[in-house]
């Protein structure tokens, strides 16, 4: 390797540069010595070169190492650069296809050397979704690539339909047509470089695909399925081109932490318009399992935004009211006969009525009302407890399923609204009230939250929406007068299921009940609805739990780890994210091990992904836990990648 005479102690480097125009890249043949730092390096290649260009965005990528030579002030020896090193002299911005939420795509210059976190960062920049940090990039599922090799021809249609190019000269393109978005901070326009048309794909909603094309389009049925898809996510701590992410690759931008915080109509029209097309496509791939009462609802607030998307409506930022969450003076406090079911206790009669006290965070029932003022049969505590769901609104049911914290993991309670309460006036507003008064209780704040009214409202609402008989007062629908395809709207399961006239019928009954909701509204309405399934924001891996000789799934949500029994898809056991008091890696047996209070400790090595994607999401969520109002959209990206990385 090393020369002695008038060299001293030096080397030849080969160095392969790359231009960004011409086909071929240029080799170069430089004489170093071990204390050159790199930004040296790169001048004498450049005076070597002798092409005039800008040279600015090439850096040193180290092809062996698959590593970037960012630190321009490090000799060769510190990076220990020998003779035998192969360094691409190369752009670190490169174009890459980006496929949205909405399944449009685009090409965008992005970096490939900085990490991940920070290029989803500056895309977001680029298309105005505030909030960066819930997004992340996803490789495309093998199933995809796989189907494409199958059938070029079908899906190559599809790809017309959901593909859509924009040059990277598009982004700093102005036109008076276009609709201008306005600093949230200062109320002036922001620069032109990210004004877009009205009808751009970022801010407008897709067209729907014909059911033919839907039905071809990947669907992950199993939990196996889901698995596979949520390994795919980056490493937001490492850069794309270290993961072997080449030039005009295809990566999916997706919300990936599914705590959706501060989102505003004011600022927030392309991050909701996204975030709708999300969670829109997860309910037509049935990617989250919904009944058919719910796919009917969000069929109709389908209608009812595409109608709005193609009419001549303005824009607007829909000024609706903030709600500062202050305390009221007076506390409420909830009292009724409601059902109370216990699925762990054996007992002939499922449902049994008690009275019900609803005070602070805290739920007390008694036998009868009279023996209220003497001890409680028991006292649900709810602070860190999961409220779900459980409602019929055809059939007239209305009830929530508690998990309750405990040491083993989480009791169930059910308890339903049968009484139909003088005070109350029905079911909807006693179901609402409770409801409320639990999701709250749940966050360890009481009823006399001033968010607690309009939390009331927003689950009555809900329930209007969910009711698929027109409001009182109002016609049926005209159905010689309606032009409709009704399988757009609902998965190919429920297409297949139901009648294309009955289809017809029911989503315009449906609309009856949202057909006074403006643009922004309905989209509010639609992610709130997903929010409030079941399944909602829950990402499956398959692991091997310590102990165990066979293989689990493991389900990750904004607040809780659960226990799958791969077979039966029934949760086992639910961990909460806020009973937790440390979690780590061992890397050389690639296992992951968390400690919960009351000495609860579990370990478990990821079987379908790198344990690196499970830490990643733990520590994401934990990340995103700490934001605040007053953070000023700042965030503590070194606290991010101190809870989210690792050391291999």
């Amino acid at each position: 390797m090393a020369s002695t005479g008038e060299h001293g102690n030096s080397w030849e480097l080969t160095i392969r540069v790359d231009q960004r125009e011409g086909d071929e890249g240029m080799k170069f043949k430089l004489r170093v010595k071990g204390d050159l730092h790199v930004g040296g390096l790169m001048l004498k290649l450049v005076e070597k070169i002798k092409a005039p260009q800008d040279w600015s965005d090439h850096a040193l990528w180290w092809e062996q190492k698959s590593c970037w030579l960012l630190k321009t002030h490090w000799t060769l020896d510190k990076c220990g650069v020998q003779a035998d090193a192969d360094l691409c002299y190369t752009p670190q911005h490169k174009p890459l296809c980006i496929q949205l939420p909405n399944m449009k795509s685009i090409r965008v210059p992005v970096s490939f050397s900085c990490t991940v976190f920070t290029a989803v960062s500056h895309i977001c920049k680029a298309l105005n979704i505030r909030r960066s940090e819930e997004l992340s990039l996803l490789k495309p599922p093998d199933e995809l690539k796989k189907k494409k090799k199958k059938d070029k021809g079908t899906e190559s249609a599809a790809d017309e339909i959901l593909s859509m190019d924009i040059a990277k000269g598009a982004l700093g393109m102005y036109s008076k047509t276009m609709t201008p978005i306005y600093d949230p901070e200062s109320g002036s326009p922001v620069s032109s470089t990210s004004l877009w048309y009205r009808d751009s794909p970022l801010i407008s909603c897709q067209p729907n695909l014909p059911p033919e094309e839907l039905s071809k389009l990947f669907k992950p049925l199993s939990l196996e399925e889901k698995a596979a898809i949520n390994a795919g996510w980056l490493d937001s701590s490492r850069s794309l081109m270290e993961q072997g992410v080449q030039e005009n690759d295809k990566l999916l931008l997706r919300f990936k932490y599914h705590c959706f915080f501060d989102l505003n109509p004011k600022y927030d029209a392309v991050r909701i318009t996204q975030l709708y097309e999300q969670a829109r496509w997860s309910i037509l791939l049935e990617e989250i399992d919904c009944t058919e009462e719910e796919m009917l609802m969000f069929a109709s607030l389908q209608y009812h935004i595409c109608k709005l998307t193609l009419s001549t409506e303005p824009l607007s930022d829909d000024n609706e009211p903030e709600i500062d969450e202050e305390d009221i003076t007076d506390i409420p406090k909830l009292e009724d006969t409601l059902k109370l079911f216990r699925p762990k206790r054996l007992t002939l009669k499922p449902f049994k009525d008690y009275w019900f006290v609803f005070r602070d965070t805290t739920i007390s029932y008694y036998k009868n009302k009279e023996s209220a003022n003497k001890e409680p049969i028991e006292q649900l505590h709810l602070r860190g407890c999961e409220v779900i769901p459980d409602v019929n609104v055809t059939e007239r049911k209305f009830g929530l399923k508690l998990l309750l914290p405990a040491a083993d993991g989480m009791n169930e309670v059910y308890i339903r609204c049968e009484n139909l309460s003088i005070v109350y006036r029905g079911q909807e507003t006693q179901y609402a009230r409770w409801k409320a008064a639990c999701i709250l209780a749940s966050k360890g704040k009481t009823m006399a939250y001033s968010s607690y009214r309009s939390e009331v409202k927003n689950i009555q609402s809900f329930l209007q929406m969910k009711s698929l008989a027109p409001p009182p007062g109002q016609a049926a629908p005209d159905l010689e007068s309606m032009e409709m395809n009704p399988e757009c709207f609902v998965s190919p399961r429920y297409a297949k299921k139901i009648k294309t006239k009955q289809l017809t019928t029911r989503i315009l009954e449906a609309h009856h009940n949202v057909s006074q909701l403006s643009l922004m509204e309905a989209k509010m309405r639609f992610i709130q609805a997903w929010q409030s399934l079941p399944e909602f924001g829950i990402k499956y891996y398959i692991v091997r739990f310590r102990g165990s000789k066979k293989d689990e799934i493991l389900g990750i949500s904004y607040n809780r780890l659960i226990r799958i029994d791969m077979s039966t898809g029934l949760p086992v056991t639910t961990w909460r994210f806020s009973n937790m008091k440390q979690w780590n890696v061992n890397w050389e047996i690639r296992q992951v091990t968390i400690e919960f209070d009351q000495s609860i400790s579990i370990a478990f090595a990821c079987q379908s992904c790198d344990c690196k994607v499970v830490h990643e999401y733990i520590g994401g969520y934990i990340f995103l836990s700490t934001r605040s109002k007053d953070q000023n959209e700042t965030l503590d990206e070194e606290l991010f990648h101190k809870l989210t990385g690792g050391q291999d």
